[in-house]
């Protein structure tokens, strides 16, 4: 056998301390790397016509694993599949159709990691449904999620860290979504640069992009890119998996990966390197944008321009199975004190924040107009909203010391996120916090009801005494 479970979980700190320092750089194959031959940049130019069996096969990583256990069809080693536990275990999640959740696989988990493993080694490992779920959207539309169970997240995060270090060589550096080292912080300040430096923007929509990744495609840019066979099978799986809906009828989907899958990102990110990043790299060297999963916005030097690159993509989407939304992809003038022109789209949102023109102050104190991001009034009311939902405690046993404890770890991710440009902006989402904070006080103390007047004058007070106590005094008090 591939080794035994005993040494597996001593190994494993150090195993993954040398992945991650493997592809710490995660944009060098186009930094200075090797440039793309010529069959990477024909992956999808076929696209939907003809069989995907045209394409020659490129075996860049191979079946490294050979030879190194004879007795089934798949040597995957078990400390993969203990490595793939422990970061599904880390990123928690909810049970999927069968009701377990990590902590009850985990009872049990010897014998559950081995039969998973026994199962994907000999190659009779079959996806259970994926559980659909609908979360709300904040234009009140509603989002689909597809939720695996505890077993096959594990499985799917084993053929993740098999395939993502080789994706990772050809990801294209402005692609930001999912990926190592990169964040959507990065994609906003990089969008934030280029607004300066270009007058004019395409901010693009994919309708329903997750439901629609053509399947045939995909599995071509998967096996451009690996001849693992045991990669490929459950791949393939995976996208043939049943959806269990919510009224308990089964889904068998033909296009499409679902939402809430641990290798749906990875997936989702390399049908879209072919069907947008590299098709930009190739068509429209001289155009910068950024991409975050299936949100991206171009930057051009003119509106014509603009208008163009709408028109290819417009083709380009439909040659590979998408459709840019109408109505939410458009195009936009970055307007500021050194770009005056009258065009009626001056603002867009990106990622949680509008970048739009906003009063500034240079190096010297000066004011003038500047077009950048800020949180998004979305975001902000997102804020607002999530606070009134919170629990806060009367009893007489919490004191604003518990509260913060409670409360800061949310906080403190709303200002690292939203604070990093134009933090001003986010001040008065947070004083909501205040006024929630007074509420309670009033509802505690009987000094205070029906004086909120005077339990926001007693909070203050502690505020600027103890101005770290809650991660937003210290903006706003500090």
């Amino acid at each position: 056998m591939c080794g035994t479970w005993e040494p597996v979980a001593l190994m494993l700190r150090e195993k993954y301390k040398r992945r991650t320092r493997k592809y710490e750089s995660t944009d060098a194959g186009h930094r200075g790397g090797a440039t793309r031959s010529s069959d990477e940049d024909s992956v999808m130019e076929l696209e939907r016509r003809g069989s995907i069996d045209q394409l020659e096969v490129k075996k860049t990583t191979g079946n490294r694993r050979i030879g190194l256990n004879q007795a089934k069809p798949f040597c995957i080693p078990k400390l993969e599949v203990m490595e793939a536990y422990e970061r599904v275990k880390a990123n928690k999640g909810a049970a999927g159709v069968d009701g377990q959740s990590i902590e009850e696989f985990e009872s049990n988990l010897k014998d559950n990691l081995y039969k998973l493993w026994n199962r994907m080694s000999s190659g009779s490992y079959f996806p259970p449904p994926v559980m659909r779920v609908e979360i709300p959207k904040g234009d009140g539309r509603m989002r689909p999620l597809g939720i695996p169970t505890v077993s096959d997240r594990i499985a799917q995060q084993i053929v993740k860290q098999q395939l993502e270090p080789e994706l990772e060589k050809h990801f294209h550096p402005d692609s930001y979504g999912y990926r190592p080292e990169k964040s959507a912080l990065d994609a906003v300040g990089k969008a934030r640069e280029n607004c300066w430096k270009y007058d004019w923007v395409l901010d693009l929509d994919i309708k329903g992009f997750f439901d629609n990744i053509d399947h045939d495609l995909l599995m071509k840019a998967v096996r451009y890119h690996t001849d693992d066979r045991w990669v490929l099978l459950y791949i393939e799986r995976w996208l043939k998996a049943p959806v269990m809906m919510t009224d308990h009828t089964l889904f068998h989907p033909k296009k499409g990966t679902p939402q809430g899958g641990v290798i749906s990102p990875l997936l989702a990110n390399l049908f879209l390197h072919y069907a947008f990043d590299n098709w930009m790299e190739r068509q429209c060297p001289a155009t910068p944008f950024e991409r975050y999963a299936d949100d991206a916005v171009c930057h051009c030097k003119s509106l014509a321009q603009a208008e163009y690159l709408l028109r290819k993509l417009n083709e380009r989407m439909e040659n590979v199975g998408l459709e840019l939304h109408p109505e939410k992809t458009k195009i936009v003038y970055c307007k500021d004190t050194d770009r005056q022109k009258d065009y009626a789209l001056t603002s867009f949102d990106f990622l949680g924040y509008t970048f739009r023109a906003r009063k500034s102050k240079n190096r010297w104190g000066k004011f003038f107009i500047n077009f950048s991001p800020a949180v998004s009034n979305k975001a902000a009311k997102a804020i607002r909203q999530t606070s009134r939902k919170w629990n806060w405690p009367r009893r007489s046993d919490k004191s604003l010391e518990d509260l913060a404890h409670m409360f800061n770890p949310v906080i403190q991710g709303w200002i690292n996120y939203y604070g990093r440009f134009y933090k001003s902006a986010l001040y008065p989402a947070l004083r909501c916090l205040d006024r929630r904070l007074v509420i309670w006080a009033t509802r505690k103390y009987k000094r205070f009801r029906g004086h909120r007047r005077r339990a926001s004058q007693w909070l203050a007070r502690i505020a600027r005494r103890q101005p770290n106590l809650f991660a937003h005094w210290r903006l706003l008090y500090a």
